[in-house]
């Protein structure tokens, strides 16, 4: 898929339908099942549904940015952050290709306290 915007993965029809496993997986992680399933077997969790090997090891190293370019709605991928936890600010930085120290502090015109 090419997108309009340089460096900006579109949520247009294509990406939307090509994430639609992905966004299903993510999706499941809104019930007590789903995410007790996920955190005690992710593999097995995952096979459940038809990934595509990208997604599925976007998913494995949690690379959100990829998640989205692979049809990820950031709706549903922040199911999958909320359980691992991890924070929004982080998946932020990570879409903006920057550290979170520097997102947090030129993104944000905050400062990181630990």
């Amino acid at each position: 898929m090419t997108d309009r915007i340089p460096d900006t993965p579109l949520l247009d029809r294509a990406r939307a339908n090509a994430g639609y496993a992905l966004n299903k997986m993510a999706m499941g992680l809104s019930t007590p099942e789903g995410r007790a399933a996920f955190l005690a077997d992710e593999d097995g969790y995952l096979d459940r549904f038809p990934l595509s090997p990208a997604q599925r090891d976007a998913v494995k190293t949690r690379d959100w940015a990829e998640m989205v370019r692979l049809g990820g709605n950031l709706f549903y991928i922040l199911k999958i952050s909320a359980v691992d936890p991890t924070p929004i600010r982080a998946i932020g930085a990570a879409q903006a290709g920057m550290s979170l120290e520097d997102f947090l502090d030129q993104r944000l015109g905050k400062v990181a306290n630990g």
